[in-house]
């Protein structure tokens, strides 16, 4: 397209400002602005004459464009309005799209039997949430447990000190294990019920509590072996498995050459639960179920067997090296023990009364036979071995390492 030039009249601008515009149009839209020098004071004569200066033709307001002399030019100002972006919006329009602020997709967990670990992470935590809610309901009710197994010895377990963990019920805790288990896993599963925790977050803290609460099972099915000889939990089982089967569902989600980095983190978990139920027990009692029913003042039972010299000889010797005899006024085994010593003997021994206090309700064992792990009455710690039930004679000082000159009894234990 040709070039046009416009002219500003000299007749409607200022002698001292008048300027020369000259403005082209191209094919590209670009309008070009050329500003001069203000131009010298004309004649009133010579103001509609053809001009010459500074590289335009002034015919009153209409001038073509021409060359324009380097002696009138000293200086020029150009401005440029152009209808394409510019430099800046052209940097702006090449910038790289601004990624998306949404998440990314998390990695698909790993699967059993064609079922996600996460699934069955929600699955079996939820029969968990289900079990200990039912005996949280119990516990904070004082209602009485239906044993669907035995048909007895869950409540006995429940109504025990060892169902208290630091002032809270244990089927409490257990409650708030399980259900947190459950949210994270179908957090992990692809629901959003805690927000800003990220992939590896979830799967290292289910790893973690999964570690914990079989660590609790495997604690407390060592009470439950020891404390409650013969007694039967069903509840305590089915906990202890559930808790078992989350942690082999954990480790299966890491894999095992992975799980091997968190192997310390997990060790020092199992060790600190141990260290804290220690603790919470360590004045616990087993308390069957109907104890706590009544008092029972402590008395003293007569020994009316007269004691042998060797009885005499053993009991003194068990005494020199610090031979301990544990019991309870109530035993009628420990009361036995003494009758095989006989009256003088049984004042030589050394024997500890784990119930000094009375037993039943409101009554406690003895710091010193709590922390000595018993596990019932009479028993016996003698150079370092733990002997159960009440013992004959011969058995205790063969145990004992005793000989005593001059008797029949410490003949036929030489002879043995």
């Amino acid at each position: 397209m040709a070039t046009i030039s416009a002219a500003l009249a000299i007749s409607f601008l200022p002698s001292p400002t008048r300027f020369a515009v000259a403005t082209t149009a191209s094919s590209s839209s670009r309008i070009k602005v050329k500003v001069l020098h203000p131009l010298p004071s004309w004649p009133p004569s010579l103001r509609h004459l053809p001009l010459l200066y500074g590289g335009v033709w002034f015919a009153n307001s209409v001038a073509l464009s021409s060359f324009v002399p380097s002696i009138f030019v000293q200086r020029a100002a150009r401005f440029r309005c152009s209808a394409e972006p510019s430099s800046q919006d052209q940097e702006i329009s090449d910038a790289p799209p601004t990624p998306s602020l949404e998440k990314p997709a998390r990695a698909p967990p790993s699967s059993l039997l064609g079922i996600s670990t996460s699934t069955w992470s929600a699955g079996v935590a939820g029969l968990g949430f289900l079990e200990t809610g039912y005996l949280t309901y119990l516990k904070l009710t004082g209602s009485e447990a239906f044993c669907p197994i035995s048909g007895g010895g869950c409540g006995d377990v429940l109504d025990s000190d060892y169902s208290v963990v630091f002032g809270i019920p244990l089927p409490l805790v257990g409650l708030v294990a399980y259900g947190l288990v459950t949210a994270l896993s179908l957090q992990e599963d692809g629901m959003d019920l805690l927000p800003g925790l990220d992939d590896l977050d979830i799967r290292l803290t289910l790893l973690l509590i999964a570690t914990s609460m079989a660590t609790a099972s495997a604690y407390f099915l060592y009470i439950l072996s020891t404390k409650f000889v013969g007694v039967s939990c069903s509840y305590c089982l089915l906990s202890a498995f559930l808790s078992f089967t989350l942690l082999f569902i954990r480790v299966k989600d890491f894999g095992l050459e992975r799980i091997q980095k968190f192997a310390g983190i997990q060790l020092a978990v199992a060790v600190i639960i141990a260290l804290a139920l220690t603790n919470s027990y360590s004045s616990a009692t087993t308390q069957l179920k109907g104890t706590g029913d009544f008092v029972l003042e402590p008395y003293e039972t007569e020994i009316r067997t007269e004691s042998s010299p060797f009885a005499i000889s053993l009991a003194r010797h068990l005494h020199s090296i610090g031979a301990k005899m544990y019991g309870a006024f109530w035993c009628s085994h420990c009361n036995e023990q003494k009758q095989i010593f006989g009256r003088e003997a049984a004042k030589i021994i050394d024997y500890v009364e784990c119930f000094p206090n009375g037993a039943g309700k409101g009554k406690k064992m003895t710091p010193e036979c709590a922390a000595a792990g018993l596990e019932g009455f009479p028993t016996w710690f003698i150079n370092g071995k733990v002997l159960s039930g009440d013992q004959e004679l011969e058995v205790l000082a063969e145990e004992s390492g005793f000989v005593a000159d001059g008797t029949e009894q410490s003949k036929e234990i030489a002879l043995n």
